[in-house]
């Protein structure tokens, strides 16, 4: 299958639902500089999908690729530090590091393909 639009890529539609997710569990906190940073670290995913698949370059995109997979460890990093300050239960941890960890192996396979 041929991709025409960053949209068609089964990373970016997974990270969409990962940056809802993240945005539901962090709209009350209070801690601001952690939630500004989950919601930051977690649009860095989609937004670097998409930009560097519309660069129209494979070695942009590649590049690109390996930037949102960095975010994607800062999502997961962050995920730790809610679980430790008890900001969300381990089942809710589990549900949102499983869905980040198939979005990285998802961009470590787009990356081998290019």
């Amino acid at each position: 299958m041929k991709i025409e639009r960053f949209e068609d890529i089964i990373a970016w539609k997974k990270s969409r639902i990962l940056v809802k997710d993240i945005y539901k569990l962090v709209d009350e906190s209070k801690d601001y500089g952690f939630r500004d940073q989950m919601r930051r670290a977690s649009v860095s995913i989609m937004n670097n999908i998409a930009e560097g698949f519309e660069r129209k370059s494979n070695k942009e995109f590649k590049q690109f690729l390996f930037i949102a997979k960095g975010s994607a460890a800062e999502v997961k990093s962050m995920l730790y530090v809610a679980l430790d300050l008890a900001y969300l239960d381990k089942e809710k941890f589990d549900e949102l590091f499983d869905l980040t960890e198939e979005i990285t192996k998802i961009l470590s396979g787009l990356i081998k393909t290019l």
